[in-house]
């Protein structure tokens, strides 16, 4: 059984799983669920894509899952940052998805719209941004995808929002460079005002070393202000969190179960 919790200050749902066995297979019922709409709708259904071991992890378990049979024609697949390396380079974001799910699968070529990491940064950074600003749905002068996957990292980044460029929040740039604050890579990303445009943001953790930077972004009363996933928060949409046991060990205290 999964547990979900929320706080006593209307925060997002969170939904707490035994292990990443239960997330994976949870996270593709509901991606089957709102895929199936779309297509029942007759349209194209929009998902965005996150880095990380946790989000890695739980496209590798869905490529093992049997009853995997979407309509991939309607299926479109974007990334919601990028290191600069090239796809083969076991860093690249777009090459670890690639091989975890998207080699497995009979999507269109075209529907793939990776981020080039092996391109100049800031050039790349603006193609991207180019080929977002012709999507198809647009709110707010932003694309409106119907789901942006997120991870959390223990710095309390998402995305390639780091602490230490908190500025970047607030801009009104649909993709821009990045830099590791310790390891100087670039990065390229989207804005977080990109994310908050999305229809339904869901963002994954797992593992202890999770739990503390989620009780402070999930369960304070007063948000952080340097940690960037602190300010996940769509504004027009929906915001879930899916969690395992271990990531969600801290969150009990001050909430309320149903």
């Amino acid at each position: 059984m999964m547990e979900s919790i929320v706080n006593s200050e209307n925060h997002p749902g969170v939904t707490i799983f035994r292990d990443l066995d239960e997330m994976s297979v949870a996270f593709f019922d509901f991606l089957d669920d709102e895929f199936h709409k779309a297509i029942v709708a007759g349209r194209s259904y929009h998902l965005v894509l996150s880095g990380g071991s946790t989000p890695l992890w739980l496209f590798q378990k869905l490529a093992s899952l049997k009853h995997l049979k979407m309509n991939w024609d309607f299926l479109h697949l974007y990334w919601g940052d990028e290191r600069c390396v090239p796809p083969e380079d076991p860093q690249s974001n777009f090459g670890n998805i690639w091989s975890a799910i998207i080699r497995y699968i009979d999507i269109p070529e075209e529907n793939v719209h990776r981020i080039m990491g092996e391109n100049d940064p800031d050039t790349e950074a603006s193609r991207y941004a180019g080929i977002l600003k012709k999507y198809p749905v647009q709110e707010n002068g932003m694309p409106r995808f119907d789901l942006v996957l997120l991870g959390v990292g223990e710095d309390g980044h998402t995305a390639s929002i780091f602490p230490d460029a908190l500025h970047m929040l607030e801009t009104d740039e649909i993709c821009y460079t990045a830099i590791h604050p310790e390891s100087g890579q670039k990065r390229i990303s989207v804005s977080m005002k990109v994310i908050n445009n999305a229809k339904i943001i869901i963002v994954l953790a797992a593992g202890s070393s999770k739990a503390e930077i989620l009780r402070k972004v999930i369960q304070k009363n007063k948000k952080p202000e340097n940690l960037p996933a602190s300010f996940i928060n769509p504004s027009n949409g929906t915001l879930k969190w899916f969690v395992d046991k271990k990531a969600g060990k801290k969150l009990k205290h001050g909430m309320s179960f149903f």
